[in-house]
């Protein structure tokens, strides 16, 4: 077994590729691509729903269903039930059979449900809207474990912070193209079953391409040039040749897997409940028009992109220079985009249902700032345990996205216990506050148990060493090099 690990010496050996766009950037352009069309894919149905339930249709030929309405928030959430099975057992997969065909197929399967969520929808009710998100949801459920797998194979570690950040900043991109897309569409004779057929279609083009030109790591790519593999694999610790054990006993016992495990569920809890309830609060508490509240929706998201890109370059910097060290670079990241978002929810209770403005401003930067996280937790798998960065994101993933049906639902299941309605402020306020305590917990966690260092259970070499000891106390640890 050949491992590929880098070394001061090695790096020192290895120059970085003349051209300024290799295939490393391609197959980044590739994962970025599908980030933004299934970000939008994903969140366009909390502006479309609500067309999808109008009494008054702007063209009366675009079926509409306002039977559904106490329906919504079960159809929003719908998207989380099917995206929470695979994840785990994706990053597995990845890891040991490599993405490429894992995830192509996945977008393809994907791609169609999408396209006949319309057709289902009047033939089978609202059912047939969850059962195509849910299987939307399970076909997506890939997503984010490939994405590391494949980052943490492609991106030398000079790379990684920066172009990684860049990544998984698509997320909110894809976000603030589609929810004003999605408005207008939505609003206009065209009907919402058109954000459907264009986003399907997107996501099948996208599969086919990437199921010719996308590979799963640089030794099995037939158009990357000798100097750009060997810069790579000199940059990046990832064994290609025989899939490595999992540690689960170590894994679990870690506290630093213990820190990203808790902030990916209390982030992902404000972002969906917030990205999925926007438009319902700017609906019902200030009277926005479907039009104007897709586009004014968008703008937290927005703001979401230019944080992450911003936190990632910053903190990226800072690490090179010396001012943080990597875990402390992750820690300041993570605490913006957990303290700062908590403070702007707390002070919506006491904004007036009067003050759009005020209001907006608060959102665009509460939420705006959770982008930070990309450069946090995010990919904080990569810097603990490169090798095994797909199996812990999917894990994680899994976890975290409970809360990606737990937050719709909650809102019901407050306003149930409380007994107000979306239509009162009194309702949002309890939102807003509950919100705002899970992120002060999930930041606090994460100072005290995050790291931004490779764990021992991670590091190959060192248990191949220990391994060859235990077999033969006698041999030298050069021995290790025949592996």
């Amino acid at each position: 077994m050949k491992l590929i690990h880098m070394t001061e010496e090695k790096m020192s050996e290895v120059q970085k590729p003349n051209k300024c766009f290799g295939i490393r950037h391609i197959q980044c352009a590739f994962l970025s691509v599908i980030i933004v069309a299934l970000a939008g894919m994903r969140t366009s149905l909390s502006v479309v729903v609500i067309a999808m339930i109008s009494e008054n249709p702007p063209n009366k030929n675009i079926p509409t269903y306002p039977e559904w309405a106490s329906k919504k928030n079960m159809i929003l959430s719908s998207f989380y039930w099917g995206y929470i099975v695979f994840q785990f057992v994706a990053g597995m997969v990845a890891n040991k059979y490599g993405t490429k065909y894992l995830l192509g197929i996945g977008m393809f399967i994907n791609s169609v449900f999408c396209l006949i969520l319309p057709y289902f929808g009047s033939q089978f009710g609202y059912q047939g809207i969850i059962a195509c998100r849910m299987i939307q949801g399970l076909t997506q459920g890939p997503l984010l474990p490939c994405c590391h797998n494949l980052l943490s194979k492609w991106l030398p570690l000079q790379e990684r912070g920066k172009i990684g950040n860049f990544v998984y900043a698509c997320f909110p991109l894809g976000t603030v193209i589609c929810l004003p897309l999605a408005g207008v569409i939505s609003s206009s004779a065209a009907g919402w079953p058109t954000v459907f057929y264009l986003y399907g279609g997107i996501c099948l083009v996208w599969s086919i391409l990437w199921l010719i030109f996308g590979s799963s790591n640089p030794s099995t790519d037939r158009f990357i040039s000798e100097d750009e593999r060997k810069y790579i694999q000199a940059g990046a610790p990832i064994e290609e040749e025989k899939s490595i054990a999992t540690p689960w006993k170590a894994i679990f016992t870690s506290g630093p897997f213990y820190a990203i495990i808790i902030c990916h569920c209390g982030t992902s809890m404000g972002d969906y409940t917030m990205r999925s309830e926007t438009p319902s609060y700017m609906e019902k508490i200030m009277d926005f028009d479907l039009a104007s509240n897709s586009s004014f929706s968008a703008l937290p998201s927005l703001g979401q992109y230019v944080v992450g890109n911003l936190s990632g370059q910053i903190t990226s910097r800072l690490i090179e220079k010396g001012v943080l060290s990597v875990g402390g670079g992750r820690k300041l990241s993570n605490s913006l985009a957990t303290f700062v978002p908590a403070l702007f929810l707390f002070a919506l209770v006491f904004i007036a249902a009067d003050q759009p403005e005020l209001t907006l401003i608060t959102l665009i930067i509460g939420v705006g700032m959770m982008g930070a996280s990309y450069s946090g937790y995010l990919i904080n798998h990569m810097d603990i345990s490169p090798v095994h960065s797909g199996v812990l994101m999917g894990f994680g993933n899994t976890l975290g996205n409970v809360f990606g049906f737990v937050g719709p639902l909650s809102v019901d299941l407050i306003s149930n216990i409380s007994g107000y309605k979306e239509t009162q402020k009194q309702l949002w306020n309890i939102v807003f506050s509950v919100t705002g305590i899970v992120l002060v917990a999930t930041g606090i966690s994460y100072i005290i148990l995050g790291s931004g260092e490779e764990q021992p259970w991670s590091k190959v070499e060192d248990r191949k060493i220990s391994e060859v000891r235990k077999a033969d106390p006698l041999r030298k640890i050069s021995a290790i090099a025949s592996l």
